[in-house]
């Protein structure tokens, strides 16, 4: 079982509010700082309640589809590989969280950026559902464990508010470079979590 340290950090690196800094100060680069902070908050709020229900609910829905936990394991650690593997070669936007032509012309022209794209899927992609989903099966059974797991994802969308409130400082002080760095030590911790993920799910799948 995943201990508290562990289920923060991967959640904050699967998040990654500081890769989502430069996007979220590009697409609201012509709102006033009362705006951005608006959205900031919105944004963070819809986020938290997507992947919370998720996280809730995650369960009840890999049953009803039939879908065993190695089986989720797997796919997860894959998901995940594919996202650390941008981050490690800095690419601007993962293909995770990436949206079609006309969704970018979309945003780009749109006043309110909190719920597409800041939302879905900068904030709540498909690797930040899968790894709550997982960390919360593995969890099952032991209110505790799954306590703490909430808490971790709470105290990172209050780490994702901050970050996002003071977006602009905080682009301009790491500039473009940092920022790259800072994904690249992210994406390789994250792709070791995602090889874990994926030789758990072989050995419950056929040496359990």
């Amino acid at each position: 079982m995943s201990s508290l340290p562990v289920i923060f950090f991967s959640l904050f690196v699967t998040i990654d509010a500081i890769g989502v800094t430069p996007i979220f100060v590009s697409l609201t680069s012509n709102s006033s700082d009362e705006i951005r902070r608006k959205m900031a908050l919105r944004g963070v709020l819809i986020a938290s309640m997507i992947l919370l229900l998720f996280a809730v609910s995650g369960a009840g829905i890999l049953y009803t589809l039939g879908i065993d936990l190695p089986a989720f394991r797997i796919a997860g650690g894959i998901l995940l590989l594919l996202l650390s593997i941008d981050m490690v070669l800095a690419k601007p936007q993962s293909a995770m969280r990436t949206e079609t032509e006309e969704e970018k012309e979309e945003a780009l022209h749109k006043q309110d950026i909190s719920v597409f794209p800041l939302a879905i899927p900068l904030l709540s992609g498909p690797a930040t559902i899968t790894m709550l989903i997982l960390f919360m099966q593995q969890a099952h059974g032991n209110l505790l464990q799954q306590t703490l797991i909430l808490l971790a994802l709470a105290v990172n969308m209050v780490i994702c508010w901050i970050v996002l409130r003071f977006s602009i400082s905080i682009s301009k002080m790491l500039g473009k470079t940092g920022i790259n760095v800072l994904n690249r030590i992210f994406g390789i911790l994250l792709t070791a979590l995602a090889c874990q993920f994926f030789i758990d799910g072989i050995s419950e799948a056929f040496f359990r």
